[in-house]
């Protein structure tokens, strides 16, 4: 072991070779690598993993120093092939951008904007107006307002219009979605009480009269954006319910959580009522995501009745939780594309993968099998197999949307063992695992990512070789 300990290149002689094989990558990054490297090799040594001195010869080391070099100079943030059919994937950043808004982020970016500037009184402005009349036009709403994203908008709405009053809301919609994000949690941030009524299953108009008291602020309803309930329940219809909250004076208030300006149904995703839909049905104030089925980016959308968004547009709160240019390019971006529905079917990446039919779905996996097949010869073999997509994000829960999987099993290894290398490869691979057979949905790949697709998995599966 000690001759072993002995044979450990020197920091300095790594950080020589290092400096020569990559001349633009920063010293501190080099010297950081050298020392993680030879750290790991003494690691090796103790344990008895490494005991043949040939693996501390220069053309042994070189390689493991190289790695982890262009490992530690790699941005963190990076792009990812999404192969796994969840089209609002939150891990995976949510919404793709459409070239507009994407256009719109650049232009934003790189130089000076009006984001608080009144071009026509040469006076301060309010960036809040770049959107509103947008969101008023697409939704039919008096008011709108934009804030970073829907647990933002949420908190604003009841601390403007709630805080030391109480909300009545049903047992059945006290929801936590991703990231422990629960509605009660945020009701007591606001400073409103919760009075919760009826029970998980089954909640009635009674229910909601009984708990009437001279501290009721607003009724709320929680869209179930993640989760359904079957079986045996009821619930009290927004319509039925915004007319029984206007009788006592009190206002309608909507979480509707992913929020769609679109009706999927001719696609057949049902059961979720669009932002329009809403506001007609009575409600005065409802919030949404920007960044869900609406496919913008990250935003929460406050959309109403002028006098209550007037009230919210007033909070300091919203200092705190405000847009910034590069949200709101993207975002008008977005929402100009709906002001013709079917461009925004075409142009907005999350509907046009939403929208696309099991037969272009089928003939995009036949052209990404075929392209697998001959780089892949001798590595793995690939097959097609029907399945469903997801929406994601909490929409849509339950709703499959028929597609067709390419399967790719490999020669060597197990499809687990695939599926980790795949996360170290250049661009990120990120598909389904379903044993012997690591899977690829077409749904949520460009054509113009099969070529990657391709090139990371015959290195992931050479490397199985190894």
């Amino acid at each position: 072991m000690s001759s072993l300990f002995r044979s450990l290149p020197s920091v300095d002689a790594c950080l020589r070779w290092l400096e020569e094989a990559l001349p633009s990558a920063p010293h501190s990054v080099l010297l950081e690598s050298c020392r993680l490297v030879l750290d790991q090799l003494r690691e090796e040594i103790r344990a008895g993993r490494l005991t043949d001195e040939t693996e501390l010869r220069p053309e042994a080391v070189r390689p493991r120093l190289l790695d982890a070099a262009r490992r530690k100079d790699r941005p963190r943030f990076c792009r990812v092939i999404n192969a796994a059919g969840v089209v609002v994937h939150t891990n995976l950043g949510r919404s793709v951008l459409a070239k507009e808004a994407q256009e719109a982020v650049r232009v934003a970016a790189s130089g000076y904007s009006n984001l608080e500037f009144n071009l026509e009184t040469g006076e301060r402005g309010s960036r809040v107006s770049l959107v509103e009349d947008l969101l008023r036009s697409l939704t039919g709403a008096e008011a709108a307002l934009v804030v970073n994203n829907n647990a933002a908008a949420v908190l604003l709405m009841l601390d403007t219009l709630c805080k030391g009053g109480e909300v009545i809301l049903s047992r059945g919609q006290l929801v936590e979605i991703g990231g422990s994000f629960r509605i009660p949690d945020v009701m007591e941030r606001s400073g409103a009480t919760l009075r919760e009524v009826g029970t998980t299953n089954r909640t009635h108009l009674a229910d909601y009269e009984r708990a009437l008291s001279e501290n009721t602020r607003a009724v709320l309803w929680v869209h179930p954006s993640n989760y359904r309930v079957i079986g045996f329940h009821s619930s009290v219809p927004p319509r039925e319910l915004a007319n029984f909250a206007h009788d006592h004076g009190l206002p309608m208030l909507e979480d509707l959580g992913s929020g769609s300006l679109m009706d999927f149904s001719p696609w057949g995703l049902h059961d979720e009522p669009t932002v329009p839909d809403v506001l007609r049905q009575g409600t005065d104030v409802v919030t949404f995501s920007g960044d869900k089925v609406l496919g913008g980016p990250q935003a929460g959308i406050i959309v109403g009745r002028k006098d209550l968004v007037d009230r919210m547009k007033k909070n300091q709160l919203l200092r705190a939780l405000r847009c910034d240019k590069l949200t709101l390019a993207a975002l008008e971006a977005t929402l100009r594309l709906y002001r013709d529905p079917e461009k925004a079917r075409q142009a907005v990446p999350t509907v046009r993968r939403m929208s696309m039919n099991p037969e272009t779905l089928r003939e995009r996996a036949e052209t990404l099998r075929d392209l697998l097949n001959r780089e892949l010869a001798g590595l793995a073999t690939c097959a097609l197999k029907d399945d469903f997509s997801r929406v994601g994000g909490g929409s849509f829960p339950e709703q499959g949307m028929p597609t067709t999987l390419v399967c790719v099993r490999p020669e060597r290894g197990s499809a687990t063992q695939l599926k980790k290398r795949l996360l170290e490869t250049d661009p990120p691979l990120v598909g389904r695992l379903d044993d012997p057979y690591f899977q690829l949905d077409p749904r949520t790949m460009e054509e113009e990512d099969f070529p990657d697709a391709a090139r990371v998995l015959k290195d992931a599966l050479e490397r199985s070789r190894s």
